[in-house]
C-alpha cells in the first residue's frame, strides 16, 4: 500500500504561503504558511498533520489490540501534543480517554503500552512518546 500528498509552495519562507493537497482529497488544497505554523494564522501545519496522524494510528492499533484480546471498546478517544522546540519536533504526548468494559487496569496497561510503541506512526517518530489515559 502507498498513500500520498503534495504539498505546493510559492515565495519566500515568512511571506509564502502554500497548500496541501491529499490522495484522498480530505485536504483539498488546505492552506498552510508561516502563520500557520508559528503564529495563530488560518490553515494548518505539518506538527498539527502528525498530532493528527498519530493519535488516529495509536488508538487504531489499540482497538486492534483490544480487539485481539476479545474487548470492544465503547469509545477511544485520543488527544496528541506535539512539542515543536529549536526547529525539531521534541515529544509527542498522547492523552487518552477510554471506555471499555470489563478489562482490568493491567491487561488494558499493557495494550496501550504495545500500541504506543508498535503503532506505525510512533516507529516512524524519532522523538519522545509518552501516554497518559483515563479508562471508564
Amino acid at each position: 500500500m502507498k498513500r500520498n500528498a503534495t504539498a505546493v509552495w510559492n515565495g519566500t519562507g515568512k511571506e509564502g504561503k502554500g497548500h496541501l493537497t491529499t490522495q484522498s482529497t480530505v485536504l483539498n488544497k488546505t492552506q498552510y504558511s508561516f502563520g500557520s505554523r508559528f503564529e495563530d494564522g488560518v490553515g494548518t501545519n505539518p506538527e498539527e498533520l502528525i498530532a493528527a496522524a498519530h493519535s488516529g494510528c495509536f488508538t487504531m492499533k489499540l482497538s486492534f489490540n483490544l480487539s485481539g484480546a476479545g474487548y470492544t471498546p465503547e469509545e477511544l478517544e485520543t488527544r496528541c501534543d506535539i512539542t515543536f522546540e529549536d526547529g525539531k519536533i521534541t515529544k509527542s504526548h498522547l492523552t487518552l480517554k477510554a471506555k471499555v468494559s470489563n478489562i482490568s487496569e493491567q491487561e488494558f496497561a499493557d495494550l496501550v503500552k504495545d500500541a504506543e510503541k508498535n503503532c506505525p506512526i510512533s516507529q516512524l517518530l524519532n522523538t519522545e512518546i509518552s501516554v497518559e489515559y483515563q479508562l471508564n
